[in-house]
Formats: C-alpha cells, sequence, structure tokens
C-alpha cells in the first residue's frame, strides 16, 4: 500500500511598484513563500531576468532541494548501516540552458558531498549508500534531467 504525502505552500508576489505589470520594466520579480510556522523565504528571478541577486531564486532552491533531500537520504541509510557521520557538507551546482526562444530546462545537477566517518573502515560502504540515497530521494526521483554526485569521504582527525 503506498501513502500519499501533501505539502502546502502560500507564495505571494510582492513586486508591483504601483504600475503592475504595465511594461517589462514596470515591475520587480519578487515574492515571499510562506508555509504555516515556518520562517518567510524571499525570493525573485535569477539576476539575468532581473531578478534581486540578494534573494533567494527558483533555480537555486531547487539545486538545494536536489542537495538536502540526497543528504538526508544518505544520512539515513548511513544511520542504518553502522556508517557514523561526523561531518557532512555539499556543493551543489546545476546547468540550465536557455532556448533562443526564451525557453529553458535543466540539463544537470552535480552534488559534491564532502563527508567525514568516524573509522577508515566505514569509507568502504559510503560509496554504495550515496547510490542508494539517490535512489531513494523523492526530489531527484521527480526530476527529468540528470543528477550525479562527486563523492569525497575523510576519515574523522
Amino acid at each position: 500500500m503506498s501513502k500519499s504525502h501533501q505539502y502546502h505552500t502560500h507564495l505571494r508576489w510582492t513586486g508591483n511598484t504601483g504600475k503592475g505589470t504595465e511594461s517589462y520594466r514596470a515591475y520587480e520579480r519578487a515574492y515571499t513563500v510562506s508555509i504555516n510556522g515556518k520562517p518567510q523565504i524571499e525570493g525573485s528571478s535569477d539576476p539575468s531576468f532581473r531578478g534581486d541577486p540578494a534573494k533567494y531564486n527558483p533555480e537555486e532552491m531547487l539545486i538545494a532541494a536536489l542537495s538536502a533531500c540526497h543528504m538526508l537520504s544518505f544520512l539515513h541509510f548511513c544511520s542504518a548501516s553502522g556508517v557514523i557521520v561526523m561531518d557532512y557538507s555539499d556543493t551543489a551546482s546545476g546547468t540550465m540552458e536557455e532556448a533562443k526562444d526564451g525557453n529553458g530546462r535543466f540539463t544537470e545537477v552535480i552534488l559534491k558531498p564532502e563527508v567525514i566517518v568516524k573509522e577508515a573502515s566505514m569509507i568502504e560502504k559510503v560509496n554504495a549508500l550515496h547510490e542508494k540515497a539517490h535512489r531513494f530521494c523523492f526530489i531527484a526521483n521527480s526530476c527529468n534531467f540528470p543528477i550525479s554526485h562527486q563523492a569525497i569521504c575523510t576519515v574523522e582527525g
């Protein structure tokens, strides 16, 4: 039996400078994302599309969601397999191509997790657990472009 999970957000455009969308340059691309009981996220479009570089853009948030989902799956599988992770960080990147007509899509995302484990004997399991985490990541399973990882694993101390 499968389970269904529901998620709810509220997005509000905050970029009306008084003229609405009268022209392409008449409005800001600013918005807020609200989720009950959580801090508000201030967003904008990418600066290439007249966005505010000080705010999160949807493309960055997609990459962050992939990175976080992979990490959470990975840590779960490490815990269940006896691999003690002492530290985890990821410097992820993605490539989006824009067509001549303005349409665009991601063509790849590369996760670059750096993992520190408690003991050298645990390193061998880490690569297999990254593969398993990738297969179980809900966000990665929802994407139609390649997502890879280039993991580095070292021992504490």
